[in-house]
């Protein structure tokens, strides 16, 4: 959802002829993006859509309807909207889309390493395929139509500065400071390992824990049993927003999971990475942090071993800043802070051939 709104934003920002409602934003019925997409002024609106693959017998035929209902919807937005170009981001919500608007220029941007189903589906029918690394293209056939762009990130971010974001956090400028995130729902092997070495890491460095909903109140508790010079350095969210940023330009080291904002927010700040691959789903995670890993930007840790090591790895990184600055600059080389442009530049192109 991000990577799309930053593409948007880079159309049609303040100096540009285009406006938001130029644009039509296609979700899932019952979809959580709906809102956030309303705030920036986009017009919305949803479909029927559900996967077809890895779903039971008994799911199946139920799905196989929704996503024949899915079609028929896109066919009607499409008759009334007329698009110049389709843009396409993942997910099985477009592939009604895709199938209705075949004949429609479109693009699909790919941004984890190794592409879903979904995505591979969705490439059949795309006119070019963008992609956050070069790596991605060894998924795809014809070559011919991959652009390497990176993964675009939302202007806001870059506004802040390392001393700037620790003041509106209300961090000591000086202290080493970590950041926890496990993504917009939160992790919970991520929260409990960190919970469980809590004193001893905040003896080490200060914390910006961004826990999600599903643990907060009980980072909140913890939080509230910590001797008061302790929880002064324990600064505790559920969610960010515009403060994402703060978060990231405030940091010096970061635990998180592997999903694909990792290959471009992380390398836009230059902040060297402990990633922890969700290990209940397909491979994405994985694959993205081994990308990370061997350009000498993170460190892997296994779920499964993340809370018995957590300090240790946290410790021997803060006591060896030549380390650090080694995963910094190679983190850094990585950015393609240009990215939403790139893709917008893709897709005027398409527009114009229409």
């Amino acid at each position: 959802m991000y990577p799309a709104l930053a593409v948007l934003d880079a159309l049609a920002p303040p100096n540009k002829d285009f406006s938001p409602s130029e644009f039509l934003w296609v979700g899932g019925e019952g979809g959580m993006e709906a809102e956030l997409v309303q705030r920036q002024g986009i017009p919305f609106a949803s479909i029927p859509a559900a996967g077809v693959h890895g779903v039971g017998f008994r799911t199946l035929p139920k799905n196989i309807i929704k996503l024949m209902r899915g079609i028929f919807a896109s066919g009607k937005i499409l008759r009334e909207f007329k698009p110049d170009v389709l843009f396409f981001t993942g997910g099985y919500v477009a592939v009604p889309m895709a199938l209705a608007g075949i004949r429609i220029p479109s693009l699909l941007y790919v941004p984890d390493i190794e592409p879903g189903l979904a995505l591979k589906a969705l490439a059949w029918f795309a006119d070019k395929i963008t992609v956050s690394a070069p790596a991605s293209a060894a998924y795809f056939s014809r070559a011919s139509r991959i652009v390497e762009t990176g993964y675009p990130t939302r202007t806001d971010l870059v506004q802040w500065d390392k001393a700037s974001a620790r003041e509106k956090l209300g961090l000591d400028a000086e202290k080493p400071t970590l950041l926890v995130f496990g993504g917009s729902k939160g992790a919970r092997s991520i929260n409990s390992a960190v919970l469980a070495n809590l004193p001893a890491l905040l003896e080490r460095t200060q914390i910006v824990h961004i826990s999600g909903k599903l643990d907060w109140v009980t980072v909140q508790n913890a939080r509230n049993a910590l001797k008061r010079n302790q929880a002064k350095k324990y600064r505790i969210f559920d969610y960010l927003h515009e403060e994402m940023g703060a978060a990231l330009a405030s940091a010096d080291l970061v635990v998180s999971r592997a999903g694909a904002s990792s290959l471009g927010e992380f390398p836009l700040f230059a902040l060297p990475a402990l990633l922890v691959p969700y290990p209940y789903a397909w491979r994405y995670q994985k694959v993205n942090a081994e990308y990370l890993q061997k350009k000498g930007a993170a460190v892997i840790v296994p779920d499964e071993i993340l809370e018995e090591n957590l300090f240790t790895l946290v410790d021997e990184l803060f006591e060896n800043p030549h380390k650090l600055n080694s995963m910094r600059a190679a983190m850094k080389r990585i950015a393609q802070p240009d990215a939403a442009e790139n893709i917008a530049i893709e897709l005027l192109a398409l527009a114009r051939k229409r």
